[in-house]
């Protein structure tokens, strides 16, 4: 089902199995149109078995005003992912400004707006709701998903490159001829990230809202998106590796390398504390014993991601493989005494506040433990 009118902004809703939502937003975002300003609402369903598709059509027909906000849906015949879903809303979008959002009530529609008004205002190319920005926040979230959202987004600051504050939001506004031309790899659940990479140049605008867990409808979030996650930014490191192939200025190259070191590093942490949860809540071990078991993965999975990523070497003969995972190891728990002993020092004897004196330690420690395993355990020189 298509409508007629031309939109001046189209509302890209990807959908699956949120019967329980779809009515309501639809209905909010009529109540919070911008001003003078034609609006469709395109649903694009991925074959809820719930009847989602349905009841946005439904609810288009019960409409007594259609000239100014309208509703189209996509029923797609299979399940094939978020970003694929928007990618196709986009396709099919009759307006220049797309605002892309969930139907979950996540994204409040009150924003709607100043998103089309900011981004028309300012000249910008896209406007991003950001949950990190100042101001900004998330209601509802368990430790757990503010942890991995959090390490998520440092992975895809750190590892791309990317400056904006919340390149992971799913709650944006943006002009539809910026991506003209670009192909779309639309993997897993973020397309803007991968839109903020493909479309270099353009100029970003970030606004601060508050999130909001869903209250109804269960959450897409497992580990097959924690897969697709992982899959789209490595595509997205090899796209800009190709971009960036020619690139001759040897600090880039040190600062690239030192970001995504980092960048495992922050992965190290989430791994560390997910194994540490499951020794203890699945195999019932005391915590001492999984918190070092948890140390020994995240250990084992950064040294995997800093020699195939960050130092791109792809040899893994045993003989190799076990020398460098050795002396990786070694580094490792040099820059854990090197932070600890520095904590010590600042706080003890020069008397800094705790917090300031570990961010410094951390720091320490983390650059001195890239610059060992740069130049001793993958054989590079320092500054290359």
């Amino acid at each position: 089902m298509s409508s007629t009118v031309n939109a001046e902004v189209s509302i890209v809703i990807p959908t699956y199995n949120e019967s329980e939502n779809i009515k309501g937003i639809l209905h909010l975002i009529k109540e919070h149109l911008p001003i003078n300003t034609a609006v469709e609402a395109i649903v694009v369903d991925d074959n809820s078995p719930d009847g989602t598709g349905k009841i946005a059509e439904d609810y288009f027909e019960s409409l007594k005003e259609k000239t100014r906000y309208t509703v189209s849906v996509i029923n797609r015949k299979t399940r094939e992912g978020l970003s694929s879903a928007i990618l196709n809303g986009i396709q099919q979008a009759k307006g220049k400004i797309i605002i892309v959002m969930d139907s979950d009530f996540s994204h409040p529609p009150q924003l709607i707006p100043k998103l089309v008004d900011v981004l028309k205002q300012s000249k910008t190319d896209i406007v991003v709701a950001s949950r990190y920005l100042n101001g900004g926040s998330i209601q509802g979230w368990s430790l757990k998903r503010k942890m991995i959202s959090k390490v998520a987004t440092v992975i895809a600051k750190q590892g791309l490159g990317i400056k904006e504050s919340d390149p992971m939001s799913g709650f944006f506004a943006f002009n539809k001829d910026i991506i003209k031309g670009i192909n779309f790899d639309a993997i897993g659940y973020k397309f803007l990230l991968e839109m903020i990479v493909k479309a270099r140049g353009v100029s970003i605008k970030e606004i601060p809202y508050t999130f909001l867990d869903r209250q109804k409808g269960k959450s897409k979030l497992g580990p097959k998106t924690i897969l697709e996650f992982t899959h789209a930014v490595w595509n997205l490191y090899r796209y800009g590796k190709k971009e960036q192939r020619n690139e001759k200025r040897t600090s880039v190259r040190f600062v690239s390398k030192a970001a995504r070191f980092f960048s495992v590093g922050a992965s190290g942490l989430l791994v560390n504390y997910l194994m540490s949860m499951l020794f203890t809540t699945s195999f019932n071990m005391w915590y001492l014993h999984a918190t070092i078991l948890g140390i020994i993965v995240s250990i084992s999975s950064n040294f995997v991601l800093n020699k195939y990523w960050t130092f791109e070497d792809r040899e893994f003969t045993p003989k190799r493989t076990i020398i460098q995972y050795g002396k990786f190891a070694g580094f490792s728990s040099i820059g854990a005494l090197v932070q600890l002993g520095l904590v010590y020092y600042l706080v003890d004897e020069i008397s800094i506040s705790y917090p300031i004196a570990l961010v410094s330690a951390v720091a320490t420690a983390a650059f001195s433990n890239f610059i060992l395993n740069k130049k001793w355990t993958f054989k590079e020189k320092v500054w290359s």
